[in-house]
């Protein structure tokens, strides 16, 4: 498992403080850490919501990481937004300004986490276009994140590859009941195309495919060198 002890009472030190403070606490955390105490504190609470609305806690746990980078995010701490979702036709709570895809854009509000995971769950179960990811199987993340990312939940190309990334890195399909991780990714048959696997970064992939980094980065048009296990990167 891929948490320890000391993971585990530094989540249970900051359990029911308010955001700010949690906020300012795990702030100290190097970044790996700040991610798994963030799981051990919302873990339960995913598993929650997966049995009444059946939506894999895998999926919800790496959104809400993404999301809300790990409950450190401007939304999350003022707002207790976790899954950054807008106001949207027909939102009557709390609302909050918030520059994102565009400037100074709606955000729902809330007093309490536990009501960001429940909206949540009611947002993907209660509209058409998420209508398709309740037919898949819940420990079938990675069609769940790919799922999403075509039903647009986020504009992000990447998004489905970053959950997935996160459930495998950070152990999150055993919260859905899995006693292993799905299968990775094998190399594209494509011949022009490649997997990212774990363990992979743009130099080793460059010097297997005789290619020099500064080609990738164009060819796939990058924005940064992190990768995300199952990303697909353009070698032609």
């Amino acid at each position: 498992m891929v948490y320890s002890g000391t993971d585990k009472r530094t989540a249970k030190k900051i359990e029911n403080k308010s955001p700010k403070k949690v906020a300012k606490q795990i702030k100290e955390l190097d970044v790996h850490t700040r991610m798994k105490v963030y799981v051990l504190q919302y873990a339960e609470m995913a598993q929650k919501e997966m049995k009444k609305y059946g939506i894999p806690a895998s999926i919800t746990l790496a959104q809400g990481l993404l999301e809300s980078q790990a409950g450190m995010g401007q939304l999350a701490v003022k707002s207790n937004n976790h899954f950054g979702i807008k106001c949207h036709k027909g939102w009557r709570g709390a609302t909050v300004l918030h520059d994102d895809d565009a400037k100074g854009e709606c955000f729902r509000k809330y007093k309490k986490v536990e009501q960001s995971y429940r909206d949540h769950s009611e947002f993907l179960s209660k509209r058409t276009r998420y209508s398709d990811l309740f037919k898949m199987k819940k420990r079938d993340y990675v069609s769940w994140a790919h799922g999403l990312k075509k039903a647009g939940y986020a504009t992000d190309p990447q998004y489905a590859y970053k959950l997935i990334s996160l459930i495998e890195r950070y152990e999150l399909w055993q919260f859905d009941g899995s006693k292993a991780p799905l299968k990775a990714s094998k190399p594209s048959k494509q011949k022009h195309t490649y997997s990212v696997q774990q363990g992979d970064t743009l130099y080793s992939i460059a010097k297997r495919f005789n290619l020099s980094v500064e080609k990738l980065v164009t060819i796939n048009s990058l924005n940064s060198t992190d990768l995300a296990i199952g990303q697909q990167l353009k070698l032609k």
